[in-house]
């Protein structure tokens, strides 16, 4: 796994409304276009069929989902997380060094605050217990055997509504919010959700989470070079093609990658190489062992997104 370090401590971080940085237009007619793998200036580059206008996070969609916010990352804070969750951090900072004991800290407090092995407190008082008992580590595990599962569709809409980022794949393509695919996806995360123990608010730790472990196992990384394998690059939404096998292109709003390029060759005749940015990614495998196995797996938070593309 190839980590590339941010500035120097002290350095300031480049804000992405500094004219330099961000000269896009969000006033435009939503089917803008992106010139900047062969030379051109960024842009707000994240078209508008793609996002919502509010999300619930420090940064709109507009920003956080474009080429700008690809190259010069940073922190995004989910609104009220760290300010309800306190006392979780706190004993996470003073669980020490080691990965493990971090990692079981988490765990107890999720199990504790959802009550998650007594459904009855939470006031489940139904015959279903199966659904009472979807958690975020079983909806990641079903998201990784499909993410076009019921599971997939709750993640994908958590996504939705925290980033402001649509998806743009379910099963099929999702490109109108009235069609019947659009439906679908929205009938299976409906079910989902139902008779759950606040999923989404278990996902908002689970990414918080996730973004203390990386900030203190790779201090100074902003990024990090991930794979996926594919069989044709034309069933990605291209908004821009480039020299030497660049390519601008539309990610779903949350994606499985891989650290290992040898990984990645196992699902595809193709490879395209990202360099993530570590704020946009959910979940990853070793993070909390025993959730996801093999495949050196990552989950992605989408948005536009210059790749290579290269043969196996």
């Amino acid at each position: 796994m190839k980590i590339e370090n941010g500035p120097a401590h002290g350095e300031a971080l480049l804000c992405d409304k500094a004219p330099a940085q961000c000269r896009g237009d969000d006033k435009s007619a939503g089917t803008e276009t992106v010139n900047s793998v062969t030379g051109g200036n960024d842009r707000a580059t994240l078209p508008r069929r793609a996002r919502l206008p509010i999300n619930r996070c420090n940064l709109p969609a507009v920003v956080l989902g474009s080429l700008t916010y690809q190259r010069h990352p940073s922190p995004l804070l989910l609104d009220g997380v760290a300010e309800l969750h306190r006392d979780l951090f706190r004993r996470l900072a003073e669980a020490g060094d080691d990965p493990a004991v971090r990692g079981e800290v988490f765990r107890d407090y999720l199990t504790v605050h959802f009550q998650l092995e007594w459904p009855e407190e939470m006031g489940f008082t139904g015959n279903r217990k199966a659904r009472a008992r979807a958690n975020y580590a079983r909806m990641i595990r079903g998201w990784s055997f499909d993410a076009d599962s019921r599971e997939g569709a709750v993640l994908k809409g958590w996504v939705e509504s925290r980033f402001g980022l649509l998806p743009r794949w379910h099963g099929q393509p999702l490109r109108e919010t009235s069609g019947d695919a659009w439906g679908r996806y929205l009938e299976m995360r409906s079910q989902g959700l139902y008779g759950t123990s606040a999923l989404e608010s278990q996902f908002d730790l689970v990414y918080t989470y996730c973004q203390h472990e990386l900030t203190r196992r790779h201090q100074g990384a902003r990024h990090v070079t991930l794979y996926r394998g594919i069989n044709r690059v034309g069933d990605h939404e291209i908004l821009d093609r480039g020299a030497d096998g660049r390519y601008t292109i539309l990610l779903n709003n949350l994606s499985s990658f891989t650290c290992s390029r040898e990984r990645a060759c196992e699902f595809g005749d193709y490879i395209i190489a990202v360099e993530v940015p570590l704020t946009k990614i959910f979940f990853y495998c070793g993070l909390l062992p025993g959730v996801l196995r093999g495949e050196d797996e990552f989950l992605v938070i989408g948005g536009v997104a210059d790749v290579s593309l290269s043969t196996r």
